[in-house]
């Protein structure tokens, strides 16, 4: 299969280029600087130069393909707070998407998240049944941005009945692994620089997560055989203590792990503490009965104790 990929070059994207190429699969992907481009071509991968901004680029890469995984999201942009233009560039290029593979029965794939983007009460364990009905714009989430996120993945989705086999793989907000730069390695920075490993509350709110090389095996299967419409979620805990978590920051760092109210969070965490003691765990098992995807990599407890993250 031709697939073309956005965000080849990126986190997920490094684990997924060569996932695919050791499944027969050809890949091309996005680039939009020279790294990039020596990157994916060090994998194996084409190149086709352009960003998200490309829309032409896009509708062409995407008609000259057997599918598409979209994987890019303006982070950049997104952390520096204008997550309204990082979720209009990705609407815009999952329209352009839309447009080019209606009606083709192809595949086409993307990313969106878990964590606080569902608007479950805390505590809820969020299933792949969550979330499928439109998103209210006025509805309350602990995340800045997250109805326009779900608004772009309702649309997705909803390109099944334009004859486009689509799908979306949530991911975990910890998403880790050796080369993460992620929320987990932004949260250890912070512990640096503040000398406090700091959890909310008494830490016991849960983050669901997963590791990137079996999340990147979970996109090869929603390409080759998830169902249009598909809702899956890439989830290997269920949901990790990040008091936990906080502790093992404090053992590798010599810091104190110590407890915070939810207004202090953000003078300890920063940006994450709008959402650093919410409490989400997410299941996989529909996932796992649709697709047969199994974690066979570390859970974050076990990768974090690996001291990679603080070397």
């Amino acid at each position: 299969m031709r697939v073309f990929v956005t965000g080849a070059s990126g986190w997920i994207g490094r684990g997924l280029v060569p996932e695919l190429i050791a499944a027969g699969h050809e890949v091309t992907g996005l680039a939009r600087s020279n790294a990039a481009a020596q990157a994916l071509r060090a994998a194996g991968a084409r190149v086709r130069p352009g960003s998200l901004d490309d829309l032409g680029v896009l509708r062409d890469a995407a008609a000259a393909s057997d599918g598409v995984v979209h994987l890019a999201f303006k982070h950049d942009i997104a952390f520096s707070g204008d997550f309204a233009g990082a979720t209009a560039a990705d609407r815009a290029a999952i329209e352009t998407f839309g447009e080019a593979l209606a009606g083709t029965g192809k595949p086409f794939v993307i990313a969106s998240g878990i964590l606080g983007v569902l608007g479950l009460p805390p505590g809820v364990v969020a299933t792949e049944r969550d979330g499928l009905a439109a998103a209210d714009g006025d509805r309350e989430v602990p995340i800045s941005g997250a109805n326009d996120r779900m608004a772009n993945a309702h649309y997705a989705t909803a390109l099944a009945s334009r004859g486009v086999r689509s799908s979306i793989v949530r991911l975990p907000p910890a998403t880790h692994g050796n080369g993460d730069n992620g929320f987990i390695p932004a949260a250890i920075g912070f512990a640096r620089q503040k000398g406090t490993a700091a959890y909310v509350g008494d830490g016991s709110n849960r983050w669901p997560s997963v590791h990137r090389d079996d999340a990147a095996r979970l996109f090869r299967l929603a390409l080759e055989a998830g169902p249009a419409g598909s809702v899956l979620h890439a989830v290997g805990d269920e949901g990790v203590p990040i008091r936990e978590v906080a502790e093992i920051f404090a053992a590798h760092l010599g810091v104190p792990a110590v407890s915070v109210t939810p207004e202090q969070a953000g003078e300890f965490v920063g940006f994450l503490g709008r959402f650093w003691g919410f409490d989400g765990p997410a299941s996989t098992q529909i996932t796992r009965d649709l697709l047969g995807w199994e974690p066979t990599r570390p859970g974050l407890i076990a990768d974090l104790k690996e001291g990679h993250y603080f070397a």
